[in-house]
């Protein structure tokens, strides 16, 4: 395999480590041999000093990262193999030492930026969105929850932002996102060579993180388009705050304002798109999630993830999506009503906090 054919492009330009995701026409979704360089890396850079910072970026136009590879999730599981568990471990070590990776971390995020590709951007210490940025965790429509650090990340947005994320699965532009605080900047498209360019000249003339605060507030945009989220964020507090999700789906079809009708008659029809099984899951991880420290967020989520492809809608998921493609998936069970609280609680018993069932390393 050439450099130019590596899945990790990796180099290092006046002390800034760069790292590329380079499968741009599967939308730089992320393999385990993917995973394993980016750490490979990372270790290697946190040790050298003439190493200052590192800069994360997808290559081409279309995805920063649109997640992992969720076909090797289910050829793994259905052939009886262990990569699916291998990659969910490999992949939430990787993010959580980027959450607490020692020297600054810029992700660049242009285009679709989804599941595990928020992973790693929300453990960044800098977020730059382009206008073309759409960040999600999308999980719930094919029959998951939002893993990744979702259930830290998440339930700490303003209000109740990271609950309407995590529940419909929906995506949101730049402008949401720096509402949301889920990025940082926002940089035009138009500018990220010439930003590059700039990051070859920088003088590192103060810590790291403040030339490159400094770098991106002399270039970052003046305004954005209004945020939607803003505007609905009233209405998107008073709702998803509500205990359980029939609450939540009878308070948005009794919405009537006109201002906000057509934006609860959609989220209803999403939500009932949506794996019931795995809304509510997600509904008691962000919950639980809120008072639980980064690494019991990871190991939850892994708690969950060693019952979900038995237990759960994802293989489900997958084929209708993937494999055969009916984008009909049969949801076990298939409505809220039909949906057993007991089973929901049932995927948290025996829950062992981080320090006594750690994240694997490569």
């Amino acid at each position: 395999m050439s450099g130019a054919e590596a899945p990790v492009l990796a180099s290092v330009r006046n002390r800034i480590g760069h790292l590329c995701l380079n499968r741009p026409s599967g939308l730089n979704t992320l393999t385990l041999p993917m995973v394993r360089l980016l750490l490979q890396h990372l270790h290697a850079w946190e040790q050298d000093p003439e190493v200052l910072a590192v800069v994360l970026r997808g290559n081409g136009e279309k995805a920063f990262c649109a997640g992992g590879d969720i076909r090797m999730l289910y050829d793994s599981y259905t052939s009886g193999g262990n990569q699916h568990e291998l990659f969910l471990e490999e992949e939430y070590a990787l993010d959580q030492y980027l959450h607490g990776y020692p020297k600054p971390v810029l992700a660049l995020l242009d285009g679709f930026v989804l599941g595990g590709g928020m992973g790693l951007a929300q453990a960044a210490s800098l977020r730059v969105v382009s206008e073309r940025a759409k960040l999600g965790m999308p999980e719930v429509g094919i029959g998951f929850f939002p893993d990744v650090g979702g259930s830290y990340f998440l339930p700490r947005l303003p209000g109740q932002l990271g609950f309407y994320l995590g529940l419909t699965g929906l995506q949101v532009g730049a402008a949401d996102a720096l509402y949301a605080g889920l990025a940082d900047h926002c940089l035009a498209s138009e500018r990220l060579v010439e930003f590059d360019q700039a990051l070859d000249s920088l003088s590192w003339s103060g810590s790291p993180l403040q030339c490159l605060q400094q770098l991106l507030e002399a270039m970052a945009y003046g305004e954005l388009p209004s945020s939607e989220l803003k505007v609905l964020r009233q209405a998107i507090d008073d709702y998803f705050a509500l205990p359980d999700l029939a609450a939540i789906r009878a308070a948005l079809l009794s919405e009537n304002r006109p201002e906000l009708l057509a934006w609860a008659q959609n989220c209803v029809r999403v939500l009932d798109s949506r794996s019931p099984l795995a809304m509510a899951v997600t509904l008691e991880l962000l919950q639980r999630g809120r008072n639980l420290p980064l690494a019991d967020c990871f190991a939850q989520e892994l708690h969950l993830d060693y019952q979900w492809f038995e237990r759960g809608d994802l293989i489900e998921g997958i084929r209708a999506l993937i494999i055969d493609k009916d984008k009909a998936p049969r949801w076990n069970p298939p409505t809220l009503a039909e949906l057993d609280p007991q089973r929901v609680q049932a995927f948290f018993s025996g829950f062992r906090c981080a320090a006594s069932n750690p994240l694997r390393h490569a």
